[in-house]
C-alpha cells in the first residue's frame, strides 16, 4: 500500500506522461474547478467496452509492464 505522498507523486508522473505539462494543467484546473464524484465518474468510463475487451486491455498492459 502507497503512501498518499507517494500516490500523489505517481498520479503526477502518470498524467505528465500521457497528457504533457500543459495538459496535465489543465485537466487539474478542471478537477478543482467542476464537482467530481470519482465513483460516478468510474460507472461511465467503461461503459463501452465489453468484459473481454477491457480483460485484454489488462493483460497487455500488465504484460507490457514486466
Amino acid at each position: 500500500m502507497s503512501t498518499e505522498p507517494e500516490i500523489k507523486e505517481k498520479g503526477m508522473k502518470a498524467l505528465l506522461k500521457e497528457l504533457g505539462e500543459f495538459d496535465t494543467e489543465i485537466f487539474i484546473k478542471m478537477i478543482h474547478r467542476e464537482p467530481f464524484d470519482y465513483t460516478e465518474w468510474q460507472e461511465d468510463l467503461w461503459s463501452d467496452k465489453t468484459m473481454d475487451q477491457l480483460s485484454r486491455k489488462a493483460m497487455k498492459h500488465q504484460k507490457n509492464k514486466n
